[in-house]
């Protein structure tokens, strides 16, 4: 039966996504009234069926965020640390390590580059976090179904036939946004024709806190480092490749699959055995035309999504959650009004546009299968590290210092 009457809060997020929970937890430590909902509940354990196995490195100013909002002290012992980034150029006749060049954290900052979590593990977690926060209200296996908007709030129709009316609505509902699309706000997409295996493994050789993107054809095979698993080292793997290849080794029995992995990892870390089961994911780029409209603020993939390269994805989004939140409160009788969204449009919509060229860059250079093509990625790879301030500059335009 369709419930009657319209409940009232600041903040209505869209999506319960580790983005949108992470948005949840921050405006309602920030002491706004918060109502997140989202059709799926989470999946907070690490073997059951839908467990999201990709991980997310928070890179250094992430970390202040998630002190702020209660959560790193939640996190702080889970965490690998990514002291050093490592890029391997394989791309010769066999898959060896022709080209390996590392970007030390040392060179520009006292902590580690990042630190590197399972999504499962945060979802956990912030849902841990949202139960301490009396003024935030989680609603899963409840969705967004319609959006009306005026000057002065937003209404917005649940799937359990209930109405919100809100301040500001945060659309954090991911690649297809209801929300977004209610709103009218169109998007440019960009399709690879790749998909990502996530996954995680065991191996011999210790991490040593070092992420190692190892790029050959098709897509980086990169290894981030997680805590030891069953007494082993142990890293999280995202592996890119044109479709058919991935769903090729998506089917494969486990044996040849490990073998097959440990041949793309150019052997860096001994054997390389299943940690975890496999998951597959499309590879797109996308961004939104405006990062808001009237009463509705986009966030995190409802307003960029980029290939899982230099873990600028969430990152991306917690750039989003800051901004809202500085702009908040430096005017918090505006909430959701115009002046605000149009301020959030400036701060963000340039950045973005500009990170999402520049991973689409990436993405296609690191794609590439000529042979003449990868010695030249090669041998840029060699000039842009020999030049210490571009190398310095490299690292703190992928911390978003720069």
């Amino acid at each position: 039966m369709a419930k009657t009457g319209v409940e009232a809060c600041d903040i209505l997020v869209s999506g319960g996504g580790v983005a949108g929970l992470m948005a949840a937890a921050a405006f309602g430590a920030a002491g706004y009234h918060v109502i997140c909902v989202d059709p799926m509940p989470p999946v907070t354990q690490r073997d059951a069926q839908g467990a999201d196995l990709r991980t997310t490195a928070f890179l250094q100013p992430a970390q202040a965020l998630l002190a702020q909002i209660g959560l790193w002290p939640r996190l702080a012992d889970q965490a690998a640390a990514l002291q050093v980034m490592r890029i391997v150029d394989a791309g010769g006749a066999a898959p060896e390590a022709r080209v390996v060049k590392e970007f030390n954290a040392t060179e520009i900052s006292e902590n580690p580059f990042g630190w590197n979590l399972p999504n499962w593990l945060l979802r956990r977690e912030l849902l841990a976090r949202l139960k301490e926060l009396p003024n935030v209200d989680f609603r899963p296996g409840t969705g967004t179904r319609q959006l009306f908007t005026r000057t002065d709030e937003a209404r917005v129709g649940l799937s359990d036939g209930s109405q919100i009316a809100a301040r500001l609505v945060l659309a954090c509902d991911g690649r297809a946004s209801p929300m977004r699309e209610a709103a009218g706000i169109p998007v440019r997409t960009t399709r690879y024709g790749q998909k990502a295996l996530a996954f995680a493994v065991n191996h011999d050789v210790p991490h040593e806190n070092v992420s190692t993107e190892i790029h050959r054809t098709g897509g980086p095979f990169t290894l981030v480092p997680l805590p030891d698993y069953n007494g082993r080292p142990s890293s999280a793997v995202v592996w890119m490749e044109r479709g058919p290849q991935a769903q090729a080794l998506q089917a494969m029995e486990v044996s040849a699959f490990e073998a097959e992995m440990t041949r793309r990892s150019c052997g860096l870390f001994g054997d390389l055995t299943l940690a975890s089961r496999r998951t597959i994911w499309p590879i797109i780029s996308q961004y939104a035309a405006q990062m808001s409209g009237e009463r509705v603020a986009l966030m995190a993939e409802a307003a960029h999504v980029v290939p899982p390269i230099g873990a600028q994805g969430l990152n991306m989004s917690l750039g989003d959650l800051q901004i809202l939140l500085d702009l908040a409160a430096a005017r918090p009788d505006g909430v959701g009004d115009a002046h605000m969204l149009s301020a959030y449009h400036t701060a963000r919509h340039r950045e973005i546009l500009v990170r999402v060229k520049g991973i689409d860059l990436l993405n296609r250079t690191s794609m590439l299968s000529p042979r003449p093509l990868r010695d030249l990625r090669a041998v840029g790879l060699g000039a842009l590290y020999s030049l210490a301030p571009v190398r310095r500059t490299l690292m703190q335009m992928g911390l978003g210092m720069k």
